[in-house]
């Protein structure tokens, strides 16, 4: 199997794409979803949710004393690292067939044992994820992978490249 991963513009559907092909399929997964977090109708941060159920913030607009900031949020990295403390403690099981990974992002990426744990994850070649349109030498870095299959989903073509992604990982 190929990685396969997701790109494109903020709020076209990649989370909620990956989360419907988890849910037709009949595979272990082990790995993370991120969440927006809302207080009256507005987003003020996000989170992270593995399918083990730890669930932990993200960024919050209310954590202003981060140094690690994207626009207006502070990234709680020591949430990023705990989360990836049990997915890699959940990996050595390996009892799974599916790594998934939203997203390899700007967030996460202030956490080197995030860097790692996808590189290390990237390796296995098991992993769906999402990946950030906008490229750094990381992200760059992961899409030019020989291993990696990526895809820019966009309103008018999310449900011909779930298709594509279902058959790719049947």
């Amino acid at each position: 199997m190929k990685n396969i991963l997701v790109t494109g513009l903020p709020r076209v559907g990649k989370t909620t794409l990956l989360v419907n092909i988890i849910s037709e399929m009949d595979k272990k997964v082990v790995g993370f979803v991120t969440k927006e977090v809302k207080e009256n109708n507005m987003r003020i941060g996000f989170e992270i949710e593995s399918f083990s159920g730890h669930k932990l913030m993200l960024a919050s607009k209310k954590n202003r004393n981060s140094i690690h900031r994207i626009a207006n949020y502070g990234v709680f990295v020591e949430n990023i690292d705990t989360i990836v403390g049990h997915l890699l403690l959940e990996l050595q099981k390996n009892e799974y067939d599916l790594i998934v990974i939203d997203e390899i992002g700007k967030m996460e990426l202030f956490s080197k044992k995030f860097i790692s744990f996808v590189e290390e994850s990237l390796n296995k070649k098991k992993v769906l994820g999402s990946i950030m349109l906008k490229n750094n030498d990381f992200s760059r870095k992961i899409k030019e992978r020989s291993d990696t299959i990526v895809f820019e989903i966009t309103i008018n073509n999310r449900d011909k490249i779930r298709k594509r992604i279902m058959e790719l990982l049947m």
